[in-house]
């Protein structure tokens, strides 16, 4: 290998890498590979070795005194693309670091001194390319990391609670058990889109003009749609999660867009109601990944700092998302992954992210003494983790990605308690209670590792009783928030649990583009027992009223004072196709087709005057 072809934190041989420490270190390193008394020049020292590394049964004598720990970090280095020791990535997937010694003669310890590892790495954390070759003739690989899964989750676990006693001024550890409950979001993914897009539909949905983020009110009736309700009570305090998520994730893939302050389904998010729901899912969250409209850290709003000069600081969302989805798409389908596991898993296997460049501008409630920046304040618990929870319980848990058990997020998560500014924090988000996450198959097949998707057997519910008068009477707990909203459009509501059909809104919803079949299929697939023929008879009717008319668009009138020219250019090969006769001395010419219209009048000779638009006002 050329040294022009090594990364740039590599260190080509071994003796670039000893020439780089100072006598007393190598003196120590010398101590360790050779008896005797050791050189006191510094070219002798590196010579000597030189050349006790250069040679293998040496290497293989030194590999056998190391521990298990550090045969494990040589291992790594030495099958790694990089040649320098990742301490974070070993401790997440060994659990500890292992013992280097000290390289310094400075040290006051009496058991000062380097371990044998360090002569693996010459002093240093970085292993020479050359030495590295050479122990891969040895070295067995490591084994990959592994990601611990559970079937079966059991009904509580511990919590411990971490309370300071101002009487005996010292912290306490209270530990108890916490219910854990369980959310399945696939079938509710799936019901919840159409209910959501329902609401846009119905101008239900307010949001900010600036931020685009829903309302309470919004958050409310979006809660009341889901097929599961909030994770969390309204009255807990901990604010909305998949209530919060929706109305942004729409938006997010332009399936809604503001008019004045409210969402109104675009195009393609009217399409979306007749497309697969899986497919659109899928798109939803293509879409999130590459958004900018929302930054996930901002809901951690006990996180202060993120605007401003801050926020100049933070990385690209993109980045972010796309790391943990890959982490996400590795966990095995249909089984629980403990997410603090999860979190090991991703450092062990190098999916890394940063949420930003410069923590010392992110705070908690002071800027100065809450900074981030501090040692411990920052780390990979409070901003990575806090970021993925909740894109995690957020937003893929939302689309049916991942389903979700958790606890309050109050003692949930005390890995803050010891930081400035936090002794009132029950909790630092309120996704600290997320505990296990599971794969879904609809989650497999929107984060690529499915090629295709199967929704799971539709149930099968009455959710009310058609009868002939056309009243609708509904029966149980079958329906559903977004079945009243498609109801709605139908019929009208007469009494608490009783709607009826009504002709004009069934006519009202024909003209919008909806065909009386779709109309028919829902009240069939929502009834146990068969459509009354008067129920048929008026689908049916309205139908048939609807398609006796096509509406061919906007037309220009043009008044013309010789009737055998209105005939001429209504025959006429050239302009037939683009005009209609409507009377001796009228023609219609559709919008689209106006300019070709006029071209082919001049082509004929004749000239149509552009209307003159002050005076028609």
């Amino acid at each position: 290998m050329s040294p022009y072809d090594l990364p740039p934190d590599s260190i080509p041989t071994v003796q670039a890498a000893l020439e780089g420490l100072r006598v007393d270190e190598l003196k120590q390193l010398v101590a360790l590979l050779a008896d005797g008394r050791p050189p006191t020049r510094k070219p002798e020292l590196i010579a000597a070795l030189c050349s006790r590394l250069d040679r293998d049964e040496v290497l293989q004598e030194l590999w056998q005194r190391l521990d298990e720990t550090q045969r494990a970090a040589v291992a790594e280095v030495v099958h790694s693309p990089s040649s320098t020791f990742d301490s974070s990535r070993f401790q997440a997937k060994y659990g500890r670091e292992p013992e280097w010694g000290t390289l310094h003669s400075w040290s006051s310890r009496s058991d000062a001194g380097p371990s044998l590892l360090q002569a693996f790495f010459c002093g240093r954390r970085t292993m020479p390319e050359d030495l590295r070759r050479r122990l891969r003739a040895f070295a067995p690989a490591p084994a990959p990391a592994g990601l611990a899964t559970v079937e079966e989750l059991p009904e509580e676990i511990e919590q411990r609670h971490s309370l300071y006693d101002y009487a005996a001024r010292a912290r306490q550890t209270e530990v108890e058990l916490v219910p854990l409950t369980v959310r399945e979001t696939e079938r509710a993914a799936l019901h919840d889109l159409e209910a959501v897009l329902r609401l846009a539909e119905s101008g239900r949905l307010s949001v900010s003009d600036k931020t685009r983020r829903p309302s309470a009110a919004t958050t409310r009736a979006v809660a009341e749609a889901l097929r599961g309700g909030e994770p969390y009570p309204e009255d807990s305090g901990i604010g909305p999660i998949t209530s919060f998520a929706w109305p942004m994730l729409i938006q997010a893939a332009g399936l809604a867009e503001l008019r004045g302050s409210r969402l109104a389904l675009s195009s393609a998010g009217s399409k979306s109601l007749a497309a697969p729901a899986a497919n659109v899912l899928r798109k939803i969250w293509e879409r999130w990944l590459a958004t900018r409209l929302l930054d996930e850290l901002s809901r951690i709003e006990v996180i202060k700092g993120q605007t401003g000069k801050g926020k100049r600081g933070l990385t690209a969302v993109a980045g972010r998302r796309e790391v943990i989805a890959d982490a996400l798409a590795e966990c095995p389908v249909g089984r629980w992954v403990a997410i603090n596991d999860l979190f090991r898993y991703m450092r062990a296997v190098g999916h890394r992210f940063e949420v930003t460049r410069d923590p010392w501008r992110l705070y908690i409630v002071d800027p100065q003494y809450g900074s981030l920046g501090y040692d411990g304040y920052g780390g990979w618990n409070i901003l990575q983790a806090r970021y993925a929870l909740c894109l995690l319980f957020e937003y893929a848990a939302t689309l049916g990605i991942a389903d979700v058990a958790y606890v309050p997020p109050a003692g949930a998560r005390p890995d803050f308690d010891d930081m400035w500014g936090t002794d009132d924090l029950e909790y630092l988000s309120r996704y600290d209670g997320l505990t296990f996450v599971r794969l879904t198959p609809l989650g497999a097949y929107i984060l690529g590792w499915a090629e295709s998707y199967e929704p799971p057997a539709l149930e099968h519910r009455a959710a009310f009783t058609v009868l002939a008068n056309l009243d609708l009477v509904a029966t149980g707990d079958g329906l559903t928030f977004a079945d009243r909203i498609v109801l709605e459009r139908y019929a009208q509501r007469t009494a608490d649990r009783v709607w009826r059909l009504d002709r004009d809104m069934l006519l009202a919803v024909a003209e919008q583009g909806e065909s009386m079949t779709e109309v028919r299929a829902f009240l069939a697939a929502r009834t146990a027992t068969p459509l009354p023929p008067t129920v048929i008879s008026l689908i049916d009717d309205v139908a048939d009223r609807t398609e006796r008319f096509v509406d061919r668009g906007a037309m220009r009138v043009i008044d013309c004072a010789d009737p055998a020219l209105v005939l001429r250019l209504a025959n006429d090969a050239a302009t037939r196709g683009l005009c209609i006769a409507a009377g001796e001395n009228r023609l219609l010419v559709p919008t689209g087709s106006e300019q070709a219209f006029r071209r082919a009048v001049r082509k004929l000779g004749y000239a149509v005057p552009v209307a003159d638009q002050r005076r028609a006002a």
